[in-house]
């Protein structure tokens, strides 16, 4: 037996979630049996979207169940193998995260080519943060020429992509993020116009300085004011990739607005929701551009690190307190 520490889902919280929503516990693994592996994870993610996962209704995940370890992505070396495509050593990728090992069917992990970047990047920029970016934005937001691009919650894992995917493609962006260290990283990698919407009293006022003429994309993580905003800025036909709504998550009431969505029709505007797992078929072209923009130094991510399993909560707290700085990561080993 093998013993490994994982984070359970003690109780369903109401709002932002708080410490004692969580429960760290210790459980013994056996050597793994016939078609499994057991995998030490080296690394695991924390993602907004795990919050609605932490509730107890119907979605496009499923909830975590109480009393029971939550997962995510993860990074991780195979320890021992009960299938021959497997051997000690190897890298895999999974969905078992939020835990230091795990026991699974050998199918249920996929091996992990680096492509000479370090693990971790593939539960963030290479990965499936990075993808989103690279969909949401192709795809749904439909870049084409010309395009003035609206990013908000730029300096995160998504939005830090998508500005760099607009600009290695040669657009005008805009981003905003909350803060001047994130200010500073988005001047760093080439956003034409920052926002800080920490100290804007009026983001609708400040998205008009920074695009007079209007915004043809928004891309958005944030929705609430950020998509009032992105609305009465935007020119006709604009495109709206609807990503995320990180500002609205831990709401224990339906907001108001937006409040100026009418502003759709005069202006025949499309705004799509999406959801990554609809557009996995893009990885490998997504991973080939990836791959140019960063040996032509066109793209560059951060990372914000907690160590240690026990601090797990913490790093998905503190997406919510705006503590992260690009990918949010918890380095296990």
């Amino acid at each position: 037996m093998t013993a490994y520490r994982e984070i359970r889902l003690k109780s369903r919280p109401s709002g932002l979630p708080k410490a004692e929503n969580f429960e760290l516990a210790s459980v013994d693994l056996p050597a793994p049996g016939a078609g499994e592996v057991q995998v030490k994870n080296l690394w695991m993610t924390v993602d907004p979207y795990m919050r609605g996962r932490m509730n107890d209704v119907k979605s496009y995940s499923p909830p975590f169940a109480l009393g029971k370890a939550m997962d995510g992505g993860a990074v991780g070396e195979v320890v021992a193998s009960g299938d021959p495509g497997f051997k000690a050593g190897d890298l895999v990728q999974s969905g078992f995260g939020w835990r230091e090992g795990f026991n699974a069917a050998a199918a249920t992990v996929q091996k992990l080519d680096t492509m000479g970047l370090p693990p971790q990047t593939f539960l963030g920029a290479a990965g499936m943060p990075g993808l989103t970016a690279y969909a949401g934005l192709l795809k749904i937001a439909a870049l084409k020429d010309g395009d003035v691009v609206f990013v908000s919650g730029a300096a995160g894992a998504v939005g830090s992509m998508v500005t760099q995917i607009a600009k290695a493609k040669g657009h005008t962006v805009i981003g905003s993020a909350g803060g001047a260290d994130k200010i500073a990283f988005l001047k760093s990698i080439g956003v034409d116009h920052t926002i800080d919407y920490k100290a804007e009293k009026d983001l609708s006022a400040a998205l008009t300085r920074a695009a007079p003429d209007g915004i043809d994309v928004y891309f958005d993580n944030v929705g609430g004011e950020h998509l009032e905003a992105a609305l009465t800025a935007a020119r006709p036909f604009a495109r709206f990739a609807l990503c995320g709504a990180i500002s609205m998550y831990n709401a224990t009431e339906m907001p108001a607005g937006p409040r100026n969505l009418v502003m759709m029709v005069g202006k025949q505007l499309r705004m799509e929701g999406f959801i990554v797992s609809s557009s996995w078929d893009m990885m490998p072209a997504f991973h080939r551009d990836l791959a140019q923009w960063v040996k032509e130094g066109k793209v560059t991510w951060k990372e914000t690190v907690f160590e240690g399993i026990d601090k797990a909560p913490d790093a998905f707290l503190g997406l919510f307190r705006g503590e992260n700085l690009g990918k949010m990561l918890v380095k296990l080993a």
